[in-house]
């Protein structure tokens, strides 16, 4: 029997037990349980493409109305994810997801009843909400269970559930949007997310965060739990840690953090721009230098292969090579494919090259988006300053388009490319200046 000791820090030392502990059935179950929500962030985020084309064509939208259905979705994306820090500190991470899902999943069905574009633009702005709560809350929650050996490695697979659902929504729209319309695809979403956020219910909270708020009793009772699941019958005997004050708010601006959240908001600021003002106008590019819808769709598919193998190259690098290096190397090769990417016209080098690319490119997705900035912060302002730096790199996403679009009239793809690479030399430079190196360290240690 667990008998806990009367200090109230030591009686749990939740961080060092859970950093201890093998990989077991509740470290898999947990992954499952936010997997499977996150899949429907990634879902959702890519089905406005085969939506889009859809309504403007039956006549439900015009093509202004398109615009303001992709500027809702990032806008209410910035909201969610600003708003899911402050309530993921405040209130945990269970309340936070469950939450940001419900809103999702509603949203999602009431966007599959729309009477009108108005309605589903709304709809949209309420569905932005929680896709980007939930890559706030995903990433961080999961990154406060797994050990730190295997924790690049789970996160970085956890973004390449993400990143899954592009192909499966593009499939999807291609047999379902021919035969039964749009509406069913948002109707998916919604009750995917409705029984998603069913299953969710079990999944318990963050000890962590429990230990962080004084709940130290809850906290004992749940790590012991996770313990015993994991085969870890006996409670550990650790050295009493050190007195440390809690990280508040306003630390996220002092000297140690402050240089964290400028690293942070810039790599999630780059990848958003990455993917948001390049990946997905590819499709446009190779219709506006002459190729047929036909064949700009091919190129599209075959280059886009890249992003699952991508995400599993990040998945194995991330804990045997580090962070840094993983970081910084995916943008030295995301610069020099993206320097080759304008001259390579002839399908025999596009393919390849543009193949290449996108390869670095989800590289760093999986490490920015899922490994890197969760792990820079203290338990107690994790989330806030996680959504603070989605917030930078969702906001970026408005904008990028704009950009994307005068460059592209005035350079052609070499205007984007260089825009591109111009970001990655920033993102190289401030990683290698101000990261940390968290890889194989425990969450404690770092913070």
């Amino acid at each position: 029997m667990n008998v806990a000791p009367q200090h109230p820090i030591a009686s749990v030392q939740s961080g060092l037990r859970l950093d201890r502990l093998p990989i077991s059935s509740f470290h898999r179950r947990i992954f499952w349980l936010i997997g499977a929500g996150m899949f429907f962030d990634g879902y959702d985020l890519y089905v406005g493409a085969s939506v889009l084309g859809s309504t403007v064509a039956s006549g439900f939208s015009t093509l202004a109305q398109n615009a303001q259905f992709v500027s809702m979705t990032f806008v209410g994306m910035t909201i969610g994810a600003f708003i899911a820090g402050f309530l993921g500190d405040a209130y945990g991470r269970r309340f936070t997801y469950q939450t940001n899902l419900l809103i999702f999943g509603v949203a999602s069905l009431a966007a599959a009843f729309a009477p009108n574009m108005d309605w589903l633009i709304a709809a949209r702005f309420l569905m932005g909400l929680g896709l980007g709560a939930e890559i706030v809350v995903g990433y961080s929650t999961l990154s406060e269970f797994v050990p730190p050996a295997k924790r690049g490695k789970w996160l970085s697979f956890m973004a390449m559930v993400v990143v899954s659902g592009l192909p499966v929504t593009t499939l999807l729209g291609a047999v379902v949007i021919p035969n039964l319309g749009w509406r069913p695809m948002f109707a998916i979403a919604g009750v995917g997310a409705l029984v998603v956020w069913q299953m969710r219910k079990s999944m318990p909270e963050s000890p962590r965060w429990l230990e962080s708020k004084g709940r130290v009793e809850e906290a004992e009772e749940l790590v012991s739990s996770i313990e015993r699941e994991s085969g870890v019958a006996e409670r550990p005997i650790l050295p009493a840690p050190a007195p440390a004050r809690q990280a508040a708010a306003g630390d996220l601006f002092g000297a140690k953090l402050f240089p964290r959240m400028v690293v942070g908001s810039v790599v999630l600021i780059v990848i958003n721009t990455l993917i948001f003002g390049f990946v997905t106008w590819l499709p446009t590019f190779f219709v506006q230098q002459g190729l047929t819808l036909v064949r700009s769709f091919n190129y599209t598919v075959a280059i886009s292969l890249a992003a699952p193998i991508g995400c599993a190259m990040g998945a194995f690098l991330a804990d045997r090579l580090g962070r840094k290096p993983t970081i910084i190397g995916a943008s030295v090769a995301a610069i020099l494919f993206g320097a080759l990417y304008p001259y390579a016209l002839d399908p025999v080098f596009l393919i390849p090259t543009g193949f290449v690319l996108l390869l670095a490119i989800y590289v760093l997705v999986a490490l920015l988006y899922g490994v890197y900035t969760p792990e820079l912060f203290p338990t107690e302002v994790r989330l806030r300053a996680n959504g603070i730096c989605n917030m930078l790199g969702r906001g970026a996403t408005i904008v990028s388009p704009f950009i994307v679009v005068a460059l592209f009239k005035g350079y052609g793809v070499s205007g984007v490319t260089t825009f591109m690479i111009g970001l990655l030399v920033i993102q190289i430079a401030v990683v290698a200046l101000w990261g940390i190196e968290p890889a194989r360290r425990g969450l404690e240690e770092v913070a």
